[in-house]
């Protein structure tokens, strides 16, 4: 893909994104993709990456996810990003606890024929369970 082409993509996403739409952002993966997240691990396959946007929305439903310019280098792609939002579904067990949170992290892609063939998603997951009460923090 040119760096044009990323940046149209990844662009369209940001909608997907806006609208929490699981359909719209697993479209952009390859048949047989793979993800890796701190929360939802290694996941194979668009049914498999599906059901992390659908699940990511029911525990957070208000997810906001803003962009941040891409660094592109060929057909790797890094996104800097924040994401915050209300912890209001089951969370790794852990009903709704109704906190705000904020995070920010960077997801790394690497492309093939137009599609996301892997992506790895990295952020501050401590921090993130502390906001939402599962860890406690101590002060300095």
């Amino acid at each position: 893909m040119t760096r044009p082409e990323i940046l149209a993509f990844f662009n369209e996403r940001q909608q997907a994104w806006a609208a929490r739409d699981p359909e719209g952002l697993t479209a952009g993966h390859a048949e047989h993709g793979t993800i890796e997240s701190p929360i939802f691990g290694h996941r194979e396959g668009r049914p498999a990456i599906r059901e992390s946007y659908r699940a990511l929305f029911d525990m957070f439903p208000d997810w906001d996810f803003q962009s941040e310019p891409l660094l592109i280098d060929g057909d790797r792609v890094a996104q800097p990003f924040s994401a915050a939002a209300t912890h209001t579904g089951t969370f790794m067990g852990l009903p709704g606890t109704h906190r705000r949170f904020k995070i920010q992290g960077v997801r790394l892609f690497t492309m093939a024929d137009g599609l996301i063939q892997h992506e790895r998603r990295s952020y501050d997951f401590t921090s993130l369970l502390i906001q939402i009460g599962v860890l406690k923090s101590k002060p300095a």
